[in-house]
């Protein structure tokens, strides 16, 4: 298996580097690259993990489909016919790792949704009985479902860890109209993407949207409910009480946790083992989401 850590476009001037995306300016365009790049701990790793990308970008894809009676979306196109002719053979190699999207305000919050106790929010609910501050029940088990989806943003941060706050923090920086209309938006999209979900096997435990102004309507942007953005769970197997298996890079990040590695840059080589599973997980969310095979790099 290859996997695409960058692809060059020497006659595109680069907009913005991620961890995983590349994106280029087209005037009043960008052209957002997805690669196979992976990060653990907020650093990127020397090897990437094959057919990522194009797992991120075809699910982003499905999602932005689905939910846009909810709230509108950067999406202009995804076919190759649609990009510029000078990108010449950039074109084939762009295929199903490209978008051609819409430029936004960015709005600077990461607007998290948990539907599940998990993670950071089980560590905090254990020591302080809350999810970023906001209060919850007693007595409630690792894994549980919560009575009703919860809204824990973080102020983004280009370098480093976002940063958890409180929604009132949160309307001081964006203000309350805008702080409402993310809060209410952002549950929507996460109550229909967990319904259907559920109705293919799977468990939204949590996950997180970005979101942009364009002609001042408020538009969800970037990628959208990939294992990247979510913690996917298998509703079979799943068990309150207990951590869940999720489909997402948890292999590589315990083996990373077990390795003694420090979590600063350059990270350790990864083991072909650890990269194929990690891989083959990423691959079982897409297909048991979209009902759509992957062909295998």
């Amino acid at each position: 298996m290859t996997a695409l850590r960058s692809i060059d476009i020497p006659r595109l001037r680069l907009y913005r580097r991620g961890k995983v995306r590349d994106m280029y300016d087209l005037g009043d365009r960008l052209l957002m690259v997805a690669t196979d790049r992976v990060s653990a701990f907020d650093v990127v790793l020397p090897d990437a993990v094959p057919d990522k990308g194009q797992i991120l970008t075809r699910m982003s894809l499905f999602w932005f489909e689905m939910t846009r009676s909810v709230v509108p979306n950067h999406l202009i196109s995804a076919e190759i016919d649609d990009l510029p002719e000078f990108l010449g053979t950039n074109r084939e190699a762009l295929r199903d790792r490209f978008m051609l999207v819409r430029k936004a305000q960015r709005i600077d919050i990461e607007c998290v949704v948990r539907g599940y106790l998990a993670g950071s929010g089980w560590a905090e609910y254990r020591r302080l009985s809350t999810v970023c501050g906001a209060p919850l029940p007693a007595g409630l088990v690792e894994s549980e479902k919560l009575a009703e989806p919860i809204f824990t943003p973080a102020a983004k941060a280009d370098a480093g860890h976002d940063e958890n706050i409180s929604i009132e923090r949160m309307a001081s920086l964006i203000g309350s109209e805008t702080t409402t209309a993310l809060r209410d938006t952002s549950i929507a999209l996460y109550a229909k993407a967990e319904a259907y979900a559920r109705s293919r096997g799977i468990i939204i435990a949590d996950t997180k949207f970005e979101f942009g102004l364009i002609d001042d309507t408020l538009t969800v942007i970037d990628e959208m409910l990939t294992p990247d953005s979510s913690r996917f769970w298998d509703g079979a197997a799943y068990e309150p009480g207990r951590a869940q298996a999720s489909f997402d890079k948890q292999p590589l990040r315990d083996w990373l946790e077990a390795s003694g590695w420090n979590k600063m840059a350059p990270g350790p080589p990864l083991p072909p083992e650890i990269i194929n599973e990690t891989a083959e997980r990423y691959r079982r969310a897409y297909e048991r989401i979209t009902g759509q095979e992957l062909s295998r790099s």
